[in-house]
């Protein structure tokens, strides 16, 4: 199917919601798009999207509908619920959902619409905001491959690494696998620069040192001079979300029996910063915990 004729529904408008909707429109797309925020949708009506009433509205007159959704409650509810897609789908149409939820619950979201004629792909995506803007995400797909290739036009609007790494259920697999070593990594990160600016070295230099050496990682390249260096801690990615995001991962592990000793601990951190009223920062302003232990501060 053409791409200025393909009919797109986009359910979930939040902060990578919207830049993602909007790089559908500027691709050529007829979108249609649900927020339960009316105001959320002023953006992407503004370059052209049409406002549905609800997320059965969506359904009936879309052939690909995209969620993007904060939580796997969320997500149960858009599908499930009342006036939700299950009550307006079309035989053939294809759901993908971007949220990050868990293996368990997209399977539960693709059996209930399995006799409607409604295929799903579970498509988390992995870059940030900034990623979602520039259309650079990395998507981990799940799902059948005939159904992946025949969204890959889609896909390609915002994903600019893109994987099918399974069956359905396989994509939040890996995104849950992602998040672990990203989030637990922000933590590791705070307390070594914590106890190296406690120890007097200057935070530029062991930054410049551990950036290429063993320590690196991507919270040290990037979260620590764009974020932490500069004290900027608005959201991003905020610790209200890493807190859900690792809930997650525990219970996922706890399903399938692994245990994850150092996610636990991760969690209780951010779980701390939340409790101190950091939840709706960026993840990164859990570096302040560490540096209110210490009574120093990591800045350049």
């Amino acid at each position: 199917m053409e791409n200025k004729i393909l009919k797109v529904g986009f359910i979930g408008i939040g902060v990578m919601g919207r830049e993602m909707s909007i790089n559908l429109l500027k691709a050529g797309y007829e979108l249609t798009v649900y927020d339960i925020r009316e105001e959320a949708l002023e953006d992407p009506i503004r370059f052209g999207a049409k406002a549905a009433g609800s997320p059965k509205e969506v359904a009936q007159i879309s052939d690909i509908i995209i969620t993007s959704l904060p939580n796997p409650e969320a997500l149960e509810e858009v599908v499930l619920g009342k006036d939700g897609l299950l009550e307006g789908a079309r035989r053939g149409c294809i759901l993908i959902d971007t949220s990050t939820v868990s293996p368990s619950t997209i399977r539960k979201v693709a059996s209930a619409v399995k006799d409607r004629g409604v295929d799903v792909l579970d498509a988390p995506v992995s870059g940030g905001v900034s990623g979602a803007k520039a259309g650079t995400l990395s998507v981990m797909v799940g799902g059948d491959v005939e159904v992946f290739e025949r969204c890959l036009e889609v896909l390609r609007v915002f994903g600019k690494n893109i994987y099918h790494v399974g069956e359905l259920g396989s994509g939040d697999a890996v995104k849950l696998v992602n998040n672990l070593m990203s989030l637990v990594n922000v933590v590791t990160l705070s307390e070594g620069m914590v106890l190296g600016v406690k120890a007097g070295i200057d935070p530029k230099t062991l930054y410049n040192v551990c950036k290429v050496s063993t320590g690196r990682s991507q919270a040290l390249e990037w979260k620590l001079p764009n974020k932490i260096s500069k004290g900027r801690f608005e959201p991003g990615f905020t610790i209200d979300l890493t807190c859900k995001d690792l809930g997650l991962i525990l219970a996922f592990g706890r399903e399938i029996g692994v245990p994850l000793f150092v996610t636990s601990i991760a969690q209780q951190v951010y779980e701390l910063a939340k409790a101190k009223g950091l939840g709706r920062l960026d993840n990164t302003a859990v570096i302040t915990l560490f540096e209110e232990a210490a009574q120093v501060k990591v800045r350049y």
